[in-house]
């Protein structure tokens, strides 16, 4: 599929050609609402952390005879059932419920997301960005002439070094390097803008890469 490219000056005399295998997929919400899912068990810190049964410190002698007390079975203090025994099905901390995902999995989303933000006409490529630009008012009056608010700009190393300083104040504008493409992003902002260099590399990542 042909996408127009965007320059800074406004003109749109050029196109990419960007694969179907990329933007025009069948879009499988589940999947990407489990990646995102992944992402955020992820991002959170697991600072909450409950001793378990075998981590309190105590006598293990049992309590009450097992039979003829007339009352239930217990074996010692460290049980659930009694204050300051342990907790049962409680937090442990960092290795408690980390999820696993598989890399084709996060890989298929990433293209979903994308197909699905180019089914709304919410996806954009901008022209590589040669030249610095330091005024942030140049950068955001091309993004309110080309209707680009709210938007998550994906760019490779050198376009990035170039934008950095215009674009980073501007409200509800994020810039990530396309290495750090993420489905969790994609969806979080409405318009998506790539610049023609991260779009080939995605492409590139995507359509070659084995798993």
């Amino acid at each position: 599929m042909k996408f127009p490219l965007l320059n800074i000056d406004g003109s749109k005399t050029a196109s990419i050609e960007i694969s179907d295998k990329l933007v025009k997929l069948k879009v499988n919400f589940k999947l990407i609402k489990y990646v995102i899912d992944w992402q955020l068990n992820h991002s959170k810190p697991r600072i909450a952390k409950t001793k378990q049964r075998n981590q309190i410190r105590g006598s293990t002698k049992k309590i009450v005879a097992q039979k003829g007390s007339g009352g239930a079975r217990h074996a010692s203090k460290k049980a659930p059932l009694f204050v300051g025994g342990g907790v049962a099905h409680g937090p442990k901390g960092k290795a408690y419920k980390i999820k696993k995902i598989n890399k084709k999995v996060k890989k298929i989303a990433l293209a979903q997301t994308l197909s699905k933000k180019n089914y709304d006409k919410n996806l954009h490529i901008l022209a590589d960005i040669k030249k610095e630009i330091k005024k942030t008012k140049e950068f955001n009056s091309f993004l309110e002439k080309n209707n680009l608010t709210n938007t998550l700009i994906i760019s490779d190393k050198e376009s990035l070094k170039n934008i950095n300083k215009s674009a980073r104040n501007i409200k509800n504008v994020k810039l990530i390097n396309d290495e750090g493409a993420n489905v969790y992003d994609l969806f979080k902002y409405k318009n998506i803008l790539i610049t023609s260099s991260s779009a080939k590399k995605i492409q590139e990542r995507f359509l070659n890469e084995k798993n």
